[in-house]
Parts: C-alpha cells; structure tokens; sequence
C-alpha cells in the first residue's frame, strides 16, 4: 500500500509540473514576445493561443492536479501519513484557488472578452487594447504561477515525507 500512495505522489508532481511549467512559459517567454511585436498580430495570436488551449493535451494538467493532490492527501491520511496528507491537500488547495479558481475566474473571462473584439486596423487603437489586456492578465498568470509552483514544492515534500515515513 505504500506503493500506491508513492504512486499517487508521483501523479501529484507530474501535473503539479506540468501546470506550473504552463504558466511559468507564459511569463518568461510567450508574453514578452507577444509584447514586443505588433499589438495587431499580438491581438490576433492570443485569440489563436487561447481558441487552442482547451484541448485532451492541457485539461488534465490543469483539473486534474488538485483531484489528484487531495487524492493522495485523502489516501495518504487513510494509511497513517498524517503529515504527508496535511502536506498533499495544502498543495491540492492551493492550487485549486490560486491556479484553476483563479484562472476561470479571471483569466478564462479576459481571454474570452480579448476572442469578441475585432482587432482594429489602427495600430493606436490595437496598441491600447493590448496594453490593457496584457498587463492585467500578466499580473493574475504570475498568481497562478506562483500558485502552481508552490503545489509542486508541496507535492514533492509530501513525497519526501511519505518515503521518509517508510524509511523510519
């Protein structure tokens, strides 16, 4: 039984990962291009980026991983890993108000108000719409990232308690 609550463990950091890794590139690339280049294409690409993003590929990183982290904490608690359930559902929660809550409370809203604009000829008008949706949504993505980050340290943690508790 050890094994399954390492195995869910594990489960727990790879999406925790994988989510974090999502939205830490948003940061330290995609929106900086984005930024640097013509706000009309930057308008348009953001529509594409956004119109693709729900797919088979993202959704089980991003609503999978606080189901599974509170999973193991639940898993982890039924076995006697007290401290590593504690450790395990800090994490699911964390990221399921500071990652996935977060995101479709702000982010998801934003990005479908971005999709209904027509970008407009006029690079003044583009340049101010891009403006004000880049840096508002940037300011929430790194929240989200942060969050996401730190259910990856708590997953990992709990996997350190967890075969710790097995070593003792």
């Amino acid at each position: 039984m050890h094994g399954l609550v390492l195995g869910f463990g594990f489960g727990s950091l790879v999406l925790a990962g994988a989510i974090f890794g999502f939205f830490y590139a948003w940061i330290c690339s995609t929106m900086w291009g984005l930024d640097a280049i013509d706000p009309r294409t930057a308008i348009t690409a953001m529509q594409g980026m956004n119109a693709s993003v729900r797919n088979a590929v993202f959704a089980p990183s991003f609503f999978a991983t606080p189901v599974v982290m509170l999973a193991t904490a639940a898993l982890a608690g039924s076995m006697g890993y007290r401290r590593a359930a504690l450790v395990f559902a800090l994490g699911g929660a964390v990221y399921l108000l500071g990652g996935m809550i977060l995101t479709l409370a702000v982010n998801v809203p934003m990005n479908e108000a971005l999709a209904r604009i027509e970008v407009p000829e006029d690079l003044e008008a583009a340049r101010a719409i891009w403006e004000a949706y880049s840096s508002r949504w940037q300011v929430f993505n790194i929240i989200r990232t942060v969050a996401s980050g730190m259910a990856l340290i708590l997953a990992g943690w709990g996997l350190v308690v967890v075969a710790g508790a097995r070593a003792a």
